[in-house]
């Protein structure tokens, strides 16, 4: 029986998306034996507390800068102006309950939207085209079912359960937030994995080293794929066309530092051979079997943008 996995984010926080080596590396290791289910947390319905907190569009594209460590593609033309994710939460939950199978790309596809270009995902125009990224998914009706009662009152139960940190390990980490009121609401990305009536808590942004130990623990069952000689055979298991940082950590042996440079000398190799596709992506690109078609490969368009905030006041405001 597989390990089930909750996976609380949301498209527009920083460390979510910088998390994404880390669960590239989950995905690889144990592949079939974590059951992924993704909950949006839904950061913001309007962008006042932004504002409140003395954001701009420029020092939004700064953050993203300063997000550039963790090896995720990155962006840094600001954008005309701020935007919340709550719309951009309810594509994905309008996704999972109409191509439940493609909710998961949907959700990578306006990660990528935020960071890489200067699409404002608050607008219904601006969704559909970074969903064109998602191969086999209609963008018309995924936008049209935004505001269906199935879909709000779905993100809503999205959002209460994010919603119920308080008393957590989580919360014991100072990985949860307190809005207030008794609310303490889990961070992106927390995971939560529960096996044979057993839960453990990674909250929070994490090394991958800590999601190792939780599982280790969890299930000292659990067979692990060794690290191949190729990343040919890591582009063949991930349901998804990957970064080259989520590649290179695949590609690391148990703790050890991902070697990026390797990686990505190895991914070129086998483009120039015609068994990998690269698709650029802000300051990086996207990798994928060139043969297969049904890997999304990022955002739709070629703008550049970004929508977090800094190291400082991120973490309050986005995670």
């Amino acid at each position: 029986m597989a390990v089930e996995t909750i996976h609380f984010s949301d498209p527009a926080c920083p460390w979510a998306y910088s998390a994404s080596p880390a669960l590239a590396a989950l995905r690889w290791r144990f592949g079939d034996q974590l059951d992924w289910r993704l909950v949006t947390i839904g950061l913001s319905e309007s962008t006042e507390a932004y504002e409140r907190f003395g954001y701009t569009p420029a020092r939004a594209a700064q953050g993203n800068r300063r997000f550039r460590r963790y090896g995720m593609p990155m962006a840094t033309a600001p954008r005309e102006r701020l935007a919340a994710s709550g719309r951009a939460c309810r594509a994905i939950v309008a996704t999972r309950l109409h191509e439940p199978a493609l909710e998961y790309d949907a959700f990578r596809a306006l990660q990528f939207a935020v960071f890489t270009t200067t699409l404002l995902l608050d607008t219904d125009d601006a969704i559909r085209e970074a969903l064109r990224a998602v191969p086999g998914l209609d963008q018309d009706a995924i936008v049209a079912a935004i505001e269906d009662a199935d879909v709000e009152e779905a993100y809503q139960r999205d959002r209460e359960e994010t919603r119920r940190a308080a008393g957590t390990a989580t919360e014991a980490q100072g990985k949860a937030t307190d809005r207030g009121g008794g609310v303490v609401r889990y961070t992106a990305p927390s995971l939560i994995f529960r096996d044979n009536g057993r839960t453990l808590e990674a909250g929070g942004f994490q090394p991958l080293e800590a999601y190792d130990v939780v599982l280790a623990n969890l299930d000292p069952t659990l067979t692990r794929r060794s690290t191949p000689d190729s990343p040919l055979a890591i582009l063949e298991a991930l349901p998804y066309a990957a970064t080259t940082q989520e590649v290179a950590r695949c590609m690391a042996d148990g703790n050890d530092a991902p070697d990026r440079a390797a990686t990505e000398d190895a991914l070129i190799e086998l483009t120039g051979e015609g068994e990998v596709r690269r698709t650029p992506l802000g300051d990086d690109a996207l990798w994928s079997l060139a043969g297969r078609a049904d890997q999304a490969v990022g955002a739709a368009t070629s703008g550049a943008g970004a929508a977090a905030g800094d190291s400082s006041k991120a973490s309050a405001i986005s995670s």
